[in-house]
């Protein structure tokens, strides 16, 4: 093999005749070069682990104990979407508090299949406060404004429905006017439920009339305005009344968190480990690369995991979509109204963009803040911290978190197990698996976590917020 000055000699001797000093391509044979680490893109700022107090869980599962609850019936519907056909799941109509406790499925599918499809454009008036209330509207796809009558003129904004949510469903148990007028915001797609056809799939069906009048007998229970068992307690009284008893009720199945495990397998052949460590560990470089990629996983499925992540486990009341389409400050301002103590926000860099544009438009200079020797954007003073796990659809839609960290606010928190055999970080540990009839070594890397919501108030989610609009482009 000839080296680039012999194949330059060849096509030129005289320029070599010439030279009086050493090449730089021979010198550097008696040279060694100056390297860097191995380098990766995969590395991110992994600012949630970073910043969450993390509890020590030595049992391997941590339960959340909680007073109890008796709000029921608040979450979303789970529609089965196949192109522009859409269906009601039979038992996600459990999400309605009549039909809470009712379990014939055959009833239920009959109900289902009741529901009709609609369409709403924008601005078009759904259902109007003050009318009859005669159906169930379970919103499909699209945007409703949820308004009411102000205290002194015009209506207020009591908030948006988004996919998945419902409403209406008070008239199925009594004849009872809308409370609010509810607007279509953007084109909607609207499963409908009369309530003259559930009336009549009533009178069919003995056990769910039967269901239905036992609902309006049944006491409910006293509860605060977070839905939870009421605690008696009297004040402001003179003289010797009599004190009510009273105790607070837990739940009696609270949630528990088992620690996840992210692992993988790093092989390295002893030939490379024996022969090529110098100037740099190769064991030692493979080793630090491949923890990466595992904390990588793991703040991936902190964010993503279905049973869970933070995108997943947020109650359905504190989930708000944006009103207009990119997150706003007015957006802000609504998630940030919503805890008390809110630590900071976590979001797609993208989604931090478009917020900036938007404080831009409105005329707003936010000067951001300092956090963890960082300068970050902020709004009201919550940093805004950059999360590359949470997702962007295909549409251009993202979402912000808002969270309330440590145990002692009842807040979010992390969970991992320290002290592990052969740890190597906390919560990961690098075990020798062995060196097989190839002469590869083998090491199993483990980090074990997960993360848990003491209270619902601690986590709400900014959905739908659209991140490609810029000026003079997407304007509403």
């Amino acid at each position: 093999m000839h080296s680039s000055e012999d194949v330059a000699f060849a096509r030129d001797p005289s320029r070599f005749l010439a030279q009086t000093s050493l090449g730089t391509t021979a010198a550097r044979n008696l040279a060694h070069t100056t390297k860097s680490p191995p380098q990766m893109q995969g590395i991110s700022s992994r600012w949630l682990l970073r910043i969450l107090p993390w509890v020590q869980v030595a049992g391997g599962t941590y339960r959340v104990n909680r007073r109890l609850t008796c709000t029921i019936g608040d979450g979303r519907f789970d529609l089965d979407v196949n192109g522009s056909r859409i269906r009601v799941i039979p038992q996600e109509l459990r999400e309605i508090p009549l039909l809470r406790e009712f379990t014939d499925d055959e009833v239920l599918t009959g109900l289902a299949g009741a529901f009709t499809q609609s369409r709403a454009a924008p601005g078009d008036v759904i259902a109007e406060a003050g009318q009859q209330a005669d159906r169930v509207v379970v919103i499909a796809h699209g945007k409703v404004d949820k308004a009411g009558q102000g205290e002194f003129s015009g209506q207020v904004s009591h908030g948006t429905l988004t996919d998945g949510d419902y409403f209406g469903e008070q008239c199925l148990a009594a004849e009872e006017p809308w409370p609010y007028t509810f607007t279509a915001m953007t084109p909607c797609t609207l499963m409908v439920l009369d309530r003259a056809e559930f009336a009549r799939i009533a009178a069919r069906a003995p056990e769910l009339a039967a269901h239905i009048t036992a609902y309006g007998a049944r006491p409910q229970p006293r509860t605060n305005r977070r839905g939870e068992a009421e605690v008696e307690v009297v004040s402001g009284h003179s003289g010797e009344p009599e004190l009510p008893g009273t105790f607070v009720d837990y739940d009696t199945s609270p949630r528990e968190y088992p620690l996840q495990v992210a692992q993988s397998v790093l092989r390295v052949h002893t030939r490379v480990a024996d022969l090529y460590n110098e100037p740099m560990d190769q064991t030692e470089q493979q080793l630090r690369l491949t923890v990466e990629t595992v904390r990588e996983r793991q703040e991936h499925e902190m964010v993503n995991h279905p049973e869970f992540g933070l995108l997943h486990n947020a109650d359905p009341a504190r989930r708000i979509s944006t009103r207009t389409g990119p997150p706003t400050p007015d957006d802000m301002d609504e998630l940030l109204s919503m805890r008390r103590q809110t630590t900071f926000f976590l979001a797609h860099r993208r989604t931090i963009a478009a917020f900036a544009r938007q404080c831009t438009r409105a005329g707003i200079f936010e000067p951001g803040t300092e956090f963890g020797g960082h300068h970050v954007v902020a709004w009201r003073g919550v940093p805004f911290l950059p999360c590359n796990k949470i997702p962007i659809s295909d549409t251009l839609t993202s979402s912000v978190i808002a969270l309330r960290t440590g145990e002692d606010n009842g807040g979010v928190v992390g969970l991992h197990q320290t002290g592990l055999p052969d740890e190597y970080e906390p919560g990961l540990s690098v075990r020798f698996m062995g060196i097989d009839d190839k002469a590869v070594i083998s090491y199993l890397v483990s980090a074990y976590f997960s993360v848990a919501v003491l209270l619902p108030s601690a986590l709400g989610i900014l959905e739908n917020a659209e991140v490609g609009h810029y000026d003079g482009a997407g304007e509403r």
